[in-house]
Parts: structure tokens; sequence; C-alpha cells
């Protein structure tokens, strides 16, 4: 045996999900007038995309801001009269409250406006229209569905015995269907809660995304590494012999199998840590060990350096 580096890898399956998604509704309802955008196209936070008919909301706010000019001029007039003991704190305060009623109805005639206009509330990517210019809509009419996908999150899930292992910050790969290349990605969420039912713990990561060249919505395949020993004696896990007193395996030594008692660490899908019991040169017997005792002569067919036989 020689030494070797082993990782404590977590394997399972998980899904690209967007950064941000959001179905897009107005707030009120009403004929639309505007559709400003392209199906697919790349919008920036508060463009404008679709717009209802505001013409009487619009002839509203005219009038009240004509109002306005005369109030605040009655209220000046009212307030200078007040100065010079010519009018009454009583009229002064009447002016006063009559120009404070117009500049909250500008204010909420504005609000009912803005509702009128759909903007986007993140930069992302526009998906298929679900509706027409001309349509009437309410505040339940889904107009578009706006996607963030750069970055990108991968989400799955770990057994509940990792949960103290992996942490925010920690790198993970993935790979897709159909694709040999890796991908990195880096956890920053974890779930605080275990299933109930699969007894897992849901895990999320980002992938920057850059490019935009990986989409929403496809399936991944997940590897996270735990821990990493750069010098271990690694042994295959059916070279291992479990007893009730701890685990054994058989090295050859002098033409005899010699039972070892060792203590196992880190165990791979096919590999273990052998933090002590054998040494750095041993020969390690790995076929048709349960028939071997304790000094048992043996016969080596192959010997493999590095390896285990």
């Amino acid at each position: 045996m020689k030494a070797s580096q082993m990782s404590e890898l977590i394997y399972s399956t998980g899904s690209l999900i967007p950064d941000e998604e959001v179905e897009l509704a107005f707030e009120t309802g009403g004929k639309i007038i505007g559709l400003y955008f392209k199906d697919g196209a790349r919008v920036r936070k508060g463009d404008l995309l679709a717009k209802l008919n505001d013409e009487q909301l619009q002839a509203q706010l005219m009038k009240l801001k004509a109002q306005i000019k005369l109030s605040k001029e009655r209220e000046f007039r009212q307030r200078q009269l007040l100065e010079r003991g010519a009018a009454s704190q009583e009229a002064y305060d009447q002016a006063a409250t009559e120009l404070q009623v117009i500049e909250a109805d500008i204010k909420l005639l504005e609000a009912r406006i803005s509702e009128t206009e759909l903007r986007a509330p993140f930069d992302g990517v526009i998906g298929l229209r679900m509706i027409s210019e001309g349509a009437i809509a309410t505040s339940q009419t889904k107009i578009i569905r706006l996607v963030k996908i750069s970055p990108l999150k991968v989400e799955f899930s770990i057994p509940e015995r990792y949960a103290g292992e992996l942490r925010p910050g920690f790198p993970i790969e993935f790979s897709l269907d159909g694709s040999k290349k890796s991908f990195s990605a880096v956890v920053y969420a974890i779930d605080p809660k275990v299933d109930m039912l699969t007894r897992t713990i849901s895990v999320r990561a980002f992938y920057a995304n850059d490019n935009e060249e990986l989409k929403p919505g496809r399936f991944a395949q997940v590897k996270a590494i735990l821990s990493e020993i750069d010098a271990a004696i690694a042994i295959p896990s059916e070279a291992v012999i479990p007893e009730m007193e701890g685990e054994k395996v058989f090295i050859y030594k002098n033409g005899l199998a010699i039972e070892k008692r060792v203590d196992i660490g880190l165990r791979t899908e096919s590999h273990v840590q052998v933090r002590s019991g054998l040494e750095f040169g041993d020969t390690l017997l790995t076929t048709a060990i349960l028939q071997l005792r304790h000094k048992s002569p043996v016969f080596l067919d192959t010997v493999i350096v590095g390896e285990v036989l």
C-alpha cells in the first residue's frame, strides 16, 4: 500500500432554479393599451413592460393640479392677512386644510396611475407573452413571466447525518444530463429543518452563470466534497471484515495471512481510510478473505503496487 488522497464526498441529485422568478400582473384592472417588450428579451429593473388605459385618471389629475394652484394662492393670501391681523385663524386654517386635502388627492391619484403601469421588479429575461394588447386585464390576469437566470441556484438534498458538515461557503460540483462538462457552485443556504418523510435537508448553492448558458429547470447531478486527506491509507471497502469487536483485515507476510485490527475513518463509495492498524508498504489481501484465519498459508497470484489484493 502507498499514500493516497481521499475525499469524503456526498452525491445527490438536484435541479437548477432561477435566482428570481415572478409572474407579473397589474395591481388594478383595465384595458391594455401598450405592451413594450418582446418574448425572450432582457429587461432592466424599472423598465416599463405594459400599460393600462389611464385617460380618466389623467383628466382627474389635471383638474386637481389646476385646483391646487388656486388653493396655494388662497392659502398664501390668508397667511399674509393673518400675520397682519386682517384675517381670523379659522379662515387661514380652512384654506390650509383645503390645500392639504388637494395635495393628498393628487398623491392618491398619482399612485392609482402608477398602478396602470407594469414595470420590471428586477433585471431578468422575459418569458412568453400571456396576453395581447387591447385585452381587458384584472389584477388576477397574468401578463408575463420574468426570470433572473444569472446567477442560477442549484437546489439539492443531503442525508440528515451530514447536517453539521456541509456549511455555507462550501464548494460543490454539478453536471447535467447530456453533458460531460462539470460546473462549480458555492453553497449559500441550508434549510434548518429536516424533511420528516425523506430524512434529508434541502441545500441551495449559487452558480454564476455569467454567460447564461444554463437554463433553469434542468436536472443536475451534484457532488459535494466534505473533507480531503492528502496522505491516507485507503483500502477497498470489500477488504474490511466487520466483527462485534470492530473491523479487521488480512495482510500478507512471509507466506502467511496475518490478521490486523484496524480503526476505520473516512468512508467513500468504494474505499475506506485506515487510521491505525496498517502501515504504508503492507500487502493487503482482498480475495477469499472470509475463508482466511490468522497465519493461514497463502500464495500470491498477483501483486499490484499501490493497490490491494
